[in-house]
């Protein structure tokens, strides 16, 4: 796997986008307090919509102090005819200062050939456009991710560039469906509308565990209001109270591909900070 230590304050291998704890290599400095504000537009005026954000923020909110996260994937990309592809990724994940902005993530490929040192960086926003570059090692540039082109396939992957920026609570509205058991386990069902411009998606449904408060399965809706794409998170392991999910498998209704990743290795405080998420780094990981 490729060592990104060269780039200066990258101190861990890259960990996971969407989402054991290890000893503390650096110091810490001591986190404040969360500073939860409820959005009004986003928590709506009707009770259907006031109930579906606060179950959504419940979730979001479940998740705070992580601090720094990152974790290995396999992503295994399978076409139509059931024919398989694997690569081989890291991802980091650096947590949101609050909920006026969005974490700030890396994913960089380490294999084949064909891919490796590709890496994207995310800086998620709520209502304006994310952050996102896109490095190519084949043509040792960063592309700059236009708001256009973020419904678009992530390196023939059915993710889009947009998916790696839609944990962030406030950029949707919400209305509670009501309750569904899933593979045996009650869920909270929602539905969520994109509040940001040029969004891929009209809608998306999801499946909230009720126990652990965790996405279980989100439906992605495109602009024609079609289903187009399915997520199923499973596989969840408590990591001192974080929950992450070690497998999401992404199906496309449309055209019959399936994208899965197979998380491992997640560590948690690896002493990230805000210099190792700038464009800046893309150019320098090895």
């Amino acid at each position: 796997m490729s060592d990104i230590r060269s780039a200066p304050r990258l101190k861990a291998v890259l960990a996971a986008a969407f989402l054991g704890a290890s000893a503390l290599a650096f110091p810490l400095v001591a986190q404040e307090p969360p500073v939860f504000t409820d959005d009004p537009i986003a928590k709506g005026e009707t009770p259907e919509a006031h109930k579906g954000y606060e179950i959504a923020a419940r979730a979001d909110r479940s998740d705070y102090g992580f601090g720094d996260s990152t974790s290995e994937a396999t992503m295994v990309l399978k076409n139509a005819a059931g024919q398989t592809t694997e690569r081989s990724l890291s991802f980091s994940t650096l947590e949101k200062e609050d909920e006026t902005v969005g974490d700030k993530s890396l994913v960089m490929f380490n294999s084949p050939r064909d891919v490796e040192g590709t890496a994207l960086l995310s800086h998620a926003k709520i209502l304006e456009p994310d952050d996102q570059w896109l490095y190519l090692p084949a043509l040792k540039r960063v592309k700059r991710i236009s708001s256009a082109n973020k419904s678009g396939p992530f390196v023939g992957s059915e993710f889009a560039f947009e998916d790696f920026t839609i944990t962030e609570l406030n950029k949707f509205t919400y209305a509670y469906v009501g309750e569904e058991e899933l593979d045996g386990e009650m869920m909270d069902v929602l539905e969520r509308f994109p509040r940001y411009e040029k969004s891929g998606y009209t809608k998306q449904k999801s499946w909230i565990d009720q126990k652990i408060f965790q996405a279980r399965k989100l439906e992605f809706y495109d602009r024609r209001g079609d289903l187009l794409k399915t997520l199923t998170l499973s596989d969840y392991r408590d990591y001192d109270g974080m929950w992450r999910a070690h497998k999401l498998t992404m199906v496309n209704h449309q055209t019959g591909k399936e994208t899965d990743l197979i998380y491992s290795n997640y560590e948690f405080k690896t002493g990230l900070d805000s210099n190792d998420f700038e464009q800046g780094v893309l150019t320098r990981l090895r």
